[in-house]
C-alpha cells in the first residue's frame, strides 16, 4: 500500500515539472514573408497546445518584409508561451527584418561568430527628404516600444534604423542589445534553466528549460511549397515555363499534358509572385514583351520587335520583385538566362502558327477547291468528275465533254462546282 502511494506521489512529481515540458523550436532560414508570419504563429499555437515551456526561433536571415517583421513580432507578444530569440549557427545573421525580429523575444541570444543589425527601412530613390524621414522615425518607433520594453539597448537600436548598423556578437552582448551569447541549443537553455524574464503584459516568469526536449516545428505541406516558390528567381521560372506550356497547347490542340502542366506552374509562379513586393514597371515591361513577339511574327521588322521584346523581357524580369534585400530580388544572370531563351522559343512558335495560318488549306472539303481531275462523261451541266481518287457529283457553268480535264472551284454539299482548264464544246 505505501509502495503504490510512493509510486503515485512520484509519478506525480514527475507531471508537475516544469522541466518535463518540451521546447517547441521554428526556423526563420532566408526571406522574412508573409509564409514565414504564418509558420511563427502555427508554431506558437503549437506550443500553446502542447504545454510548451518555451518556443525557440532560431534566425539565419538578411531580412524580408518590414510589414511580416512587424506581424511576427504582434504574434511574439501575444503569445502565452515564452519565446527566446537565436541567431544560429555560426556565421548567420538577422539583419534589416531579421534584427526586429530577434529583439521581439522574450530572450534574445545569439552564437559566436554572428552579427545582427542594419534595420534601416527602404525607401525609394525617387521619395522627398520628408517621407523618408517619416518612414525612418515610425521604423524606429516601432522598434524602441519592444527594445524598451525588454530593457535593452534603446540608443543603439536606433542606430540600427537610422544609420544601418551592424554588430558582432559580442558587440551586441556588451551593448545588451540581447541577453546572452550560446554556442549550441543545449548550452543556451541550460543557461536560461532558472532565468526569470519580464514578459511584454508586465508578467514575471521563471523558465525551466535544463534538459528540455526540443520539438521542431513540422511545416505543412502548403507551408512547406510556399515556402521554396517564394524565391523570386523559382518563381520567375514557374511563370515562363508555366506561359510556355499553356501556349504550346494553344498552339497543338490536342496534346494536353503542356496545358495541364503549364497551368499548374502559371498558378504556382503566380501564387509566388502574389507574396512578394511586386514592381508594377517591371510586369508592364513583360507584357510589353509578349505583345512585341506576337507583332514579330506578324510583322516584317528584320527582327527589331522580336529584339525589343527580348529586351523588354530581361528589363520586366529584373525590376519585377521590389525589394531592398538582395535576396528578394530576380538575379540579372537568372533574368537572362530564362528571359532569353523564352523570347526565342515564343517567336518561333508564333512563327509557326502565323505560317500554318497562310497555307492553303489541303484536306477536307476545303482542300479540294483548285484540284484538277477529269470529266467522267459530258457534264452539260451536270455529271460526273474523278478527283483525288474519287468519283464525285459536279455542276458546271460551261458544258465539259467527256475525259475534258477540270479545276474544282467550289463545293456545295456533296457537289463540286467545276469549270474546263480550256473552252469546251459539250457533245
Amino acid at each position: 500500500m505505501h509502495r503504490q502511494f510512493a509510486v503515485l506521489v512520484l509519478f506525480g512529481v514527475a507531471l508537475a515539472r516544469p522541466e518535463g515540458c518540451p521546447v517547441v523550436a521554428v526556423d526563420v532560414v532566408g526571406v522574412v514573408h508573409p509564409i514565414t508570419v504564418e509558420i511563427i504563429d502555427r508554431a506558437l499555437h503549437q506550443a500553446n497546445q502542447q504545454n510548451a515551456a518555451a518556443v525557440l526561433i532560431r534566425l539565419n536571415t538578411a531580412g524580408g518584409m518590414p510589414d511580416s517583421a512587424r506581424q511576427i513580432i504582434e504574434k511574439i507578444l501575444a503569445s502565452p508561451v515564452p519565446v527566446v530569440t537565436y541567431v544560429t549557427p555560426s556565421t548567420a545573421a538577422a539583419s534589416s527584418a531579421g534584427f526586429i525580429v530577434l529583439e521581439g523575444g522574450d530572450v534574445a541570444a545569439m552564437a559566436p561568430g554572428t552579427h545582427a543589425g542594419a534595420a534601416h527601412p527602404f525607401v525609394i530613390p525617387q521619395m522627398d527628404s520628408v517621407m523618408r524621414k517619416k518612414l525612418e522615425n515610425d521604423a524606429a518607433a516601432s522598434l524602441r516600444a519592444v527594445v524598451a520594453k525588454r530593457g535593452r539597448n534603446v540608443e543603439l537600436a536606433e542606430k540600427a534604423v537610422f544609420e544601418s548598423q551592424s554588430f558582432t556578437d559580442q558587440e551586441a552582448l556588451d551593448s545588451k542589445l540581447i541577453d546572452l551569447l550560446a554556442g549550441d541549443e543545449r548550452e543556451l537553455l541550460a543557461r536560461l534553466d532558472g532565468r526569470e524574464i519580464l514578459r511584454f503584459d508586465g508578467q514575471r516568469q521563471v523558465l525551466h528549460l535544463a534538459g528540455a526536449r526540443v520539438i521542431p516545428y513540422d511545416k505543412t505541406l502548403r507551408e512547406n511549397l510556399l515556402s521554396r516558390i517564394t524565391d523570386p528567381n523559382l518563381a520567375l521560372m514557374l511563370l515562363i515555363l508555366g506561359g510556355l506550356g499553356i501556349y504550346a497547347e494553344f498552339a497543338s490542340p490536342g496534346l494536353i499534358f503542356p496545358g495541364v502542366a503549364g497551368a499548374i506552374l502559371l498558378l504556382l509562379g503566380l501564387t509566388a509572385i502574389a507574396l512578394l513586393p511586386i514592381n508594377w514597371v517591371g510586369a508592364a515591361l513583360m507584357l510589353l514583351a509578349l505583345v512585341l513577339f506576337a507583332l514579330e511574327a506578324k510583322i516584317t521588322s528584320h527582327g527589331i520587335l522580336g529584339t525589343g521584346g527580348a529586351v523588354a523581357m530581361v528589363l520586366g524580369a529584373t525590376l519585377l520583385v521590389d525589394s531592398p534585400v538582395p535576396e528578394m530580388r530576380i538575379r540579372t544572370l537568372v533574368a537572362v538566362s530564362v528571359g532569353l531563351p523564352f523570347a526565342l522559343i515564343t517567336m518561333f512558335l508564333t512563327g509557326l502558327a502565323v505560317r500554318a495560318r497562310r497555307n492553303r488549306v489541303v484536306t477536307g472539303g476545303e482542300g479540294m477547291i483548285g484540284q484538277i481531275g477529269v470529266a467522267a462523261g459530258p457534264l452539260s451541266p451536270n455529271g460526273k468528275v474523278f478527283v483525288h481518287g474519287e468519283y464525285w457529283d459536279a455542276v458546271t457553268a460551261t458544258p465539259v465533254s467527256d475525259g475534258a480535264p477540270v479545276r474544282v472551284t467550289g463545293r456545295e454539299r456533296l457537289t463540286l462546282l467545276v469549270q474546263p482548264l480550256s473552252p469546251q464544246t459539250g457533245g
